[in-house]
This record gives structure tokens, sequence and C-alpha cells, in this order.
């Protein structure tokens, strides 16, 4: 089969399509032939910085994808050969990537493809919408009526953030770059947008909430500071983040009585806890996919297999709007 290994840790360069033996299915998994996968930030981070939590190099990245399942190993009664499924499945520390035309992995951290959508579209929401679901309903318990802060609606883990809170009943806001990111955001369901460029943080507390703050903050782009989350919440709220490898002064936390929820959705996949969790909630999220309550943003360049580099190098550019994905042609 084919796939895009690394040999060492640098920039998308040393990604490269190479021949490797397809993988077999051993107890509790199942062999995919994947037909879409996508770029998230952790792939390219992994790939530049290393080692940490990335796979023993040689190794093949990639945690998304959507495909076919052609094999089943023993125990596994959830799925069978012919089954579309999709998942963030690999591409971590003890697991294959997804970079690859064929993985064999962990069967409890598939469910079935949403129908109705690609599988370009089915492979850009499971690493992201678990990191949503994770921060908005398992650990803030966003309820009808609460008032959701985003930052960043249109961004990866963000614009799948804003339909999973208009789902449960908030109202929600977000915070935007630009005035095209408000329309995208705008059309996926935020009540109000902010530019955060544009307006401070006082400002918009006052706007949208007469003072009072937000009952929810999430950054969901790993790059706001602590502290201006902080300063968006409301009394006894609650902050998320899906970054916080950095130093930061946590005084209005305090005088708050905030709560503070790191997000680190690998943690099921790196320590083997939990991995059923990430199956069911894609049941769960694929049903709101049918119900038309969550859809994915595509970045509008698409890219195959062998335009891995190119693909890496889009992703972090900055310039995407939506998530980078790949469709996994095979020969023969």
């Amino acid at each position: 089969m084919r796939a895009a290994q690394i040999e060492r840790f640098g920039d998308a360069r040393e990604l490269t399509i190479v021949d490797l033996d397809r993988p077999h299915a051993g107890p509790g998994e199942v062999v995919v032939r994947i037909q879409a996968t996508s770029v998230n930030p952790v792939d390219y981070k992994i790939r530049s910085k290393g080692p940490g939590i990335a796979p023993e190099l040689p190794a093949v990245l990639g945690c998304d994808l959507a495909g076919t399942v052609t094999a089943v190993g023993a125990a596994v009664t959830a799925f069978k050969p012919g089954d579309e499924v999709y998942g963030c499945a690999g591409g971590v520390r003890g697991m294959p990537g997804t970079y690859s035309e064929y993985i064999a992995t962990d069967a409890r951290l598939l469910a079935r493809k949403p129908d109705g959508l690609s599988m370009r579209e089915a492979a850009a929401l499971p690493l992201v919408s678990i990191t949503a679901w994770e921060a908005l309903v398992e650990r803030a318990g966003v309820r009808p009526g609460q008032t959701v802060l985003i930052h960043g609606g249109a961004g990866g883990v963000g614009h799948v953030a804003l339909q999973i809170a208009r789902s449960l009943g908030a109202m929600v806001h977000t915070t935007v770059s630009s005035d095209g990111k408000a329309s995208i955001a705008r059309d996926l369901g935020a009540d109000e947008t902010i530019n955060y460029r544009e307006e401070s943080v006082q400002a918009y507390v006052d706007r949208l909430t007469a003072g009072r703050g937000f009952d929810v903050v999430f950054d969901a782009t790993g790059g706001s500071d602590l502290p201006l989350s902080f300063e968006a919440a409301a009394i006894n709220g609650t902050v998320l983040t899906i970054v916080s490898q950095y130093q930061a002064d946590l005084t209005l936390m305090h005088l708050k009585n905030l709560s503070l929820h790191v997000i680190f959705m690998l943690i099921p996949m790196l320590h083997n806890i939990g991995r059923e969790r990430h199956g069911v909630l894609l049941d769960r999220l694929a049903a709101l996919v049918r119900r038309g309550q969550v859809r994915p943003l595509l970045d509008r360049r698409e890219f195959e297999l062998a335009d891995i580099a190119e693909a890496h190098r889009h992703a972090e550019s900055g310039q995407a709007v939506g998530k980078v994905t790949l469709a996994v042609e095979h020969g023969g």
C-alpha cells in the first residue's frame, strides 16, 4: 500500500510517499480502506517538532479518516466488512497514522460514517468534533439559555463547537478576525460575531451581556490568552482551552471563582483509557449531522495523498478556511 511517511522530524519536505505492507487486523481491531483524511495542527506539530507524542520513526502521521472496513479482528462485533466508518484513529505514539491507503486500528475509536456526507466531509470531523464535544458537553455541561463565547468560530474546532453549542440550546457568540469569517460563523448559526481586532473584551462583554460576562468561554484556537478568556467570563463561569502550554496570570480566575478545563482529546489514544467513549461520541455526532445541526466546513482547496506536503504547507500557512482534506486514491 502507499503511505506518506517521515524518516525524521522537520518541515513538510520530510513527507514522502512510500510502499508499505498492508496491515492485518489484530484482536479488537479493524482494517479500514482509507478514502479520505485531513490535516490537523497536531499532525504538522508532530511532524515539525517531535518526538513527544509522535509515533516511532519512520512514521506515518495523520489522525482522521473516513473509509470502508475490509477486515475485522477477533472480538469485534460492532463492524463488518463493507461498513463505512469515520474516526480519529492513529498518528500518535504507538499507533500508525491515516496518511495511508489502509490502517489497522482499534475498533472502539470508530463509528459509522454519517449518511449524506462525502468521505472528505466525514474525514474533516472526528478530531475537532471530539474536542468540541468533550469541552462543551462533558466538561462545561452547556445548558439551554446559557451564553457561550467561542474564540475562533470559523476555525477547525471552533466551527463545530459553535454548532454543538447551538444544538444544546445556548446563545452562541464568537470571535473572528475578518468580515468573511464573520459571515461564515453567522451561516453556521452564531447569534453574534465579534471582530477581536476591532473591539475590546470589555466592549463586547458590555454590548452582548450587559457587563455580566459569558457563562462559558471556549478558546478553540489555542492562541488566545487565558486572561482574555477570564475577562470575558461571568462570575462562577467556565473557561475551556485546547492549549495551555504557557504561563498565565490566574488572578482573574480566582477573583471570579472560575472553573478552567484543558481539553486534550488524544488521551484515550495515547494511554488506552476510555477509547470506547470516542466511538459513542461520534455516533451521537452523526445523529446531529443527520438532523442538519452540524456540518463540516472544508477549505476550498482539495488535495490527494500524493499532495501531502503541499497540504501541510497550506494548513500551516494560516490561509486555509475550514479543514484541509485529502482524498486517498486507490490504484486497481
